[in-house]
């Protein structure tokens, strides 16, 4: 009896989760003076227990943070982000104290890099090459929007040319408006595009895809190059349901929120299939099941799944879609489920 109880207990010890982080340095190379700066750090689990990001501490209020708030599945990974509001000028190093539940003592987090008020090496601010014209990002998204939400998101541009450019959007959808500040970008400056959203203009709950082109010239044509992936994720309203609605509601569990297929290789396509179990009491109703890039492909066995039964979901990555993707591969879904009406499934893969 003493036995078995000590075996129990080693057993209880040794479950607990485990932070392992991807790096703990970032680089930001050169950065532009009084032009805010993200980065982002990936944290892993690598336990058998959930894990939580409990505080991230800046060594300064220079740079503000956020993080994964939800817990951290066993495999799956969180992302603190850091933006550094480059208000001065030079070299410049920051330190953050990450608390989580795997350890008692935190675990420090540092970015670097060089404030300039003009940018020698434009890759690092502006990644997206459009040859006269570069971007911060091209592909934005819009996350968590309620019905008569008008949330904005900006779009830095600079215009590495010796000419004056007038920024434009094309095919921007009804639901979608832009500003530009300024209207035109003298050679060498650097300026943003507002984006908003109207969101009583979407059609459908669930995620909205469309891609915009920045016109780099007069009478420029769409391709993929000047291609901007915009995403957009409408919320069911759960706000009217009663106490007693919400204990005779459905209950979703997904058999994991991440899918880890490592390397293509030369396959053309690879799978893996979860499952999701309702384990609540009415039917749990799957009421949009859709991708964010053109990479993945899904199958679901039921979306209408009874109370104590489970339908199967098979997720797979096509390797011809996968290195022109603009957008991370994921997957949503949409439920009746209130407690948990959007999950998104991480797939991660390598060409």
């Amino acid at each position: 009896m003493l036995c078995a109880c000590a075996c129990v207990c080693c057993g209880l010890a040794q479950a607990q989760p485990k932070l392992a982080v991807e790096r703990d340095v970032a680089n930001m190379g050169e950065i532009l003076y009084q032009l805010p700066s993200k980065v982002s750090f990936t944290l892993r689990n690598a336990g058998n227990e959930p894990m939580s990001i409990k505080e991230v501490i800046p060594s300064c209020g220079c740079t503000a943070v956020d993080w994964t708030r939800e817990l951290i599945a066993p495999g799956s990974e969180g992302v603190i982000t850091a933006v550094y509001d480059a208000k001065m000028l030079g070299v410049f190093q920051k330190d953050f104290e990450v608390y989580t539940n795997a350890s008692d003592e935190p675990v420090y987090l540092h970015i670097q890099g060089r404030v300039v008020s003009k940018l020698s090496d434009y890759s690092g601010s502006f990644p997206v090459d459009l040859g006269n014209v570069r971007l911060n990002v091209n592909n934005i998204e819009f996350d968590d929007v309620n019905k008569g939400d008008r949330p904005m998101a900006e779009l830095q541009i600079v215009n590495t040319g010796r000419k004056g450019y007038k920024p434009y959007l094309m095919h921007l959808p009804p639901y979608l408006s832009a500003e530009y500040y300024p209207e035109v970008l003298a050679g060498g400056r650097m300026g943003k595009i507002m984006l908003t959203l109207d969101s009583e203009k979407l059609r459908q709950m669930g995620l909205t895809q469309a891609s915009i082109y920045l016109a780099r010239e007069m009478g420029d044509k769409v391709s993929e190059e000047n291609e901007i992936v915009v995403s957009a994720v409408l919320l069911p309203d759960f706000s009217s349901l009663s106490a007693q609605e919400r204990e005779q509601a459905p209950c979703m569990v997904l058999s994991a929120d991440s899918v880890d297929l490592g390397t293509m290789g030369r396959k053309r396509k690879k799978s893996a299939t979860l499952t999701i179990q309702n384990t609540g009491k009415r039917n749990l109703e799957i009421r949009a099941l859709q991708v964010f890039s053109k990479a993945l492909a899904v199958e679901l066995s039921d979306r209408n799944i009874g109370p104590g039964e489970t339908a199967k979901l098979k997720v797979t990555v096509l390797a011809k879609y996968l290195k022109k993707a603009k957008s991370r591969p994921r997957v949503l879904l949409i439920t009746n489920d209130p407690a948990y009406s959007k999950e998104i499934l991480t797939v991660k893969v390598k060409p």
